[in-house]
């Protein structure tokens, strides 16, 4: 295969998948620009604070669980099926681990910098918003991930080459709405 080739699949396969990354994006946008999404920050001190390294994180977890599996495909480590494959169980219960992990200490890191700028806060509303976000959207980031993965290796498509753009998208997507969801959830418990 030349490299022209080898380019011209790549565009090919990354295209879409850029644009409805961009689409999908704008939706996220749209989500944080809702009235429920501002009365939502405007009720919880911190909020706005964690959000950017929530969904920063949920590229970095779940985008380095993709780039595993996709090496796990090219060098023949693990079949593009879903199974209790070793490999792919203990790939999946890591991410999911680090994720919770990470959600929780950027709730905390939020509530110490809110003290620290002499403002108050929960740390027990950010931590509880963060654990319900940090969970929906790791069930969310497998399911999508795993499924576009095997699927589009199945399909010819290069897991390497789709995985990025789906990760950090469907990572904001979700992780706004399920920020939204913590703060609804945590608002009825406390």
């Amino acid at each position: 295969m030349s490299a022209h080739e080898t380019a011209a699949d790549v565009y090919r396969q990354s295209l879409p998948v850029i644009l409805i990354s961009l689409v999908a994006g704008l939706f996220a946008g749209t989500i944080l620009g809702t009235d429920t999404m501002r009365n939502g920050i405007e009720s919880v001190p911190g909020l706005l604070l964690l959000l950017p390294a929530f969904l920063a994180t949920r590229g970095g977890v779940y985008g380095s669980l993709g780039a595993r599996l996709s090496s796990g495909l090219h060098q023949g480590l693990i079949e593009p099926y879903f199974s209790r494959d070793k490999r792919i169980t203990n790939a999946i219960v890591a991410s999911f681990i680090n994720g919770m992990v990470v959600s929780v200490f950027i709730a905390i890191v939020a509530f110490v910098v809110l003290i620290g700028l002499g403002r108050s806060g929960s740390l027990l509303e950010l931590v509880g918003i963060m654990v319900i976000a940090g969970f929906l959207s790791a069930v969310m980031m497998l399911l999508v991930l795993l499924s576009v993965i095997f699927i589009g290796y199945r399909r010819g498509l290069d897991p390497d080459n789709v995985i990025g753009p789906v990760v950090t998208t469907v990572g904001d997507v979700f992780g706004v709405a399920f920020l939204l969801v913590g703060v609804y959830l945590v608002g009825l418990v406390l």
